[in-house]
């Protein structure tokens, strides 16, 4: 298959104050939140002047994996496209076209499956490309990479330098929470999301030499109905757990996370960190992976798998490499609850 370009496929986040409702908006347009959650999601962005990291951090990845392809001679132009803010992708995948580009391969920022980080940006490109109407380019997505090695040398990467801060004769009793997005479990069940997290964290720990009753995988940010089912534990709920059973040290590192989206920055760096206080829990935040050189070799690594045609992928841990074409039936729309009368 002949290429012509990248499209690096993302979130998206509100670059000012007057951008966070609208931008709320988007994420949520379709889903059961209510409108009391949205705005007070809205206030946490007070705490950043309306500003998420997102975009930023995108742009200094696309700039590393710029250098990263010149250097293993892949001279592909890169475009970028977001789900929920400007650039949106159907603009991006409008200038594409204007531009002549025929057949791109896709990588989106999130590494495991689940309807809402693969099958609905799947959704999202198919819809770019009716808006585009005749010409628009055809997308190929990069499959999903949780038990690439690169990626887990790089989150390994992020634990060391964490633990490298608590002090030395505390690292053997520190304990290493791993976070995630929770989803709800209807969304879960239909999906790998869960246990490739459980992979990834395994195999981040083994790498670290963090053994098995030193960590786990907890979750956050949930939203939507407090009667319905996400995944859990929160991670709040979590730090409790730790500080009541006399735990000194905790080290978060995000690994459902590629950079510091909102979630991030609020739930764990100021919530979380609050609680701990309080606790009396020495909390470490480990950053995510962001321009991590393993985490863009990865990247390069993976479009080369599909500029090469080679069936050779790689892959670590007890589950094979994730299929380049999904099934039909993966990763389905949540069932959304009967409305109540």
């Amino acid at each position: 298959m002949t290429y012509n370009a990248i499209l690096i496929v993302s979130f998206g986040g509100p670059e000012k104050m007057e951008d966070v409702i609208p931008f709320l908006e988007n994420v949520l347009r379709g889903r059961n939140v209510p409108r009391e959650r949205m705005l007070e999601v809205a206030h946490h962005y007070e705490h950043f002047n309306g500003v998420s990291p997102i975009n930023a951090q995108v742009r200094e990845l696309i700039a590393a994996l710029r250098t990263e392809l010149d250097q293993h001679g892949i001279t592909l132009p890169i475009y970028w496209g977001n789900r929920n803010w400007h650039p949106m992708l159907a603009d991006t995948m409008r200038q594409m076209s204007a531009d002549g580009v025929q057949h791109a391969l896709a990588f989106v920022t999130a590494a495991y499956s689940s309807y809402s980080s693969c099958r609905q940006y799947r959704e999202n490109i198919q819809q770019a490309q009716t808006t585009v109407g005749a010409g628009a380019t055809q997308i190929d997505k990069l499959r999903v990479f949780f038990n690439h090695p690169k990626f887990i040398d790089a989150n390994a990467g992020r634990v060391r330098a964490a633990l490298s801060k608590i002090p030395s004769e505390r690292r053997d009793s520190v304990q290493l929470a791993f976070t995630a997005h929770s989803i709800p479990v209807s969304m879960s069940s239909q999906s790998a999301y869960d246990k490739q997290l459980t992979e990834a964290c395994r195999l981040v720990a083994e790498a670290t030499g963090v053994g098995q009753d030193r960590w786990k995988l907890v979750f956050q940010s949930r939203s939507g109905r407090p009667e319905d089912p996400w995944l859990e534990p929160d991670v709040l709920d979590h730090f409790k757990t730790l500080a009541a059973a006399g735990t000194q040290d905790v080290v978060v590192l995000p690994i459902g996370f590629l950079s510091d989206h909102m979630e991030v920055l609020y739930d764990l760096d100021v919530e979380g960190r609050d609680l701990c206080h309080e606790l009396g829990l020495n909390m470490v935040r480990a950053e995510t992976v962001g321009t991590h050189p393993d985490f863009v070799q990865m990247i390069r690594m993976l479009i080369e798998e599909r500029l090469s045609g080679d069936d050779t992928r790689a892959a670590i841990g007890q589950m094979s490499a994730s299929h380049d074409v999904c099934p039909v039936d993966c990763c389905p729309a949540p069932r959304r609850p009967a409305a109540k009368t």
